[in-house]
């Protein structure tokens, strides 16, 4: 691995993180068409460099997590089932799912097809719930429920909660904005024990990469979560679907 390809690696991770396209299954791709192996490494920077994007988050939404305890209660209350699988299910998810890009295309093309039809299917209610700390306990609860299915790479942790959210009757830039808040301790668990049990056979060149993805993709992930929000308002999620779609079957007949 070389400083350029911390740096796309950054820019994929930051405009991808808060998409409903996995950004752990197109680090996986971009891996894959820089021709890098998966190497013990690189899978522990695929999962740390989130931590990036996720600063992004703590920056643009730093009263929910310090101010509002209501808000925070319900994020706490949908991290503990992806924290209790994800701490149980750890050494497969190394070292199987997140070295094998057949997964990820096989999840980025079902769960295309999935997110269109349940565009074309759902119906939000008038009623929706449209702010965080009228959300019922038990509905944060099944949307960590649904997140834990993003532990498969490809599925896409912030599909797997808004496709959740709305099914459980919540208002689209709501839940939107709750897999933003829910993120945040997603990913520093994630990173924490990934780092707890690798960082300390990493090299100094290695923790520079780590730094400059971490930065680049800080940055981007800033502008996209601004320019989400925006098209969540007027939009479904159809299109990413067709995305999702598209980039598997460009993996499966061109990139081989």
């Amino acid at each position: 691995m070389e400083l350029v390809h911390a740096v796309i690696f950054g820019f994929v991770e930051g405009a991808s993180e808060f998409l409903p396209i996995s950004s752990t299954g197109h680090l996986i791709l971009t891996a894959k068409l820089l021709g890098l192996p998966q190497t013990e490494f690189l899978k522990s920077f695929e999962i740390s460099i989130q931590l990036g994007a996720i600063l992004a988050v703590v920056v643009l939404y730093w009263k929910s997590f310090l101010v509002d305890f209501e808000t925070l209660k319900r994020v706490i209350v949908a991290f503990i089932p992806t924290a209790v699988l994800g701490f149980l299910l750890y050494k497969i998810i190394k070292k199987v799912l997140l070295s094998n890009a057949g997964v990820v295309l096989w999840s980025l093309f079902i769960g295309g097809i999935f997110l269109i039809v349940f565009e074309l299917w759902f119906k939000e209610k008038e009623a929706a719930v449209n702010r965080i700390s009228e959300m019922p306990f038990k509905t944060a609860a099944w949307i960590g429920v649904a997140q834990s299915f993003a532990m498969i790479p490809g599925v896409s942790r912030s599909a797997a909660t808004i496709v959740g959210g709305l099914f459980l009757g919540l208002e689209r830039r709501l839940i939107v904005e709750f897999s933003f808040l829910l993120a945040v301790p997603t990913m520093i668990a994630a990173t924490t024990l990934d780092l707890m049990k690798s960082a300390h056979h990493f090299s100094s060149d290695q923790f520079l990469f780590l730094g400059v993805g971490f930065i680049i993709s800080f940055f981007v992930a800033i502008v996209c979560i601004k320019w989400l929000l925006e098209y969540v308002k007027n939009h479904t999620f159809i299109l990413f679907g067709f995305y999702r779609i598209f980039i598997a079957l460009f993996f499966w007949f061109v990139i081989k």
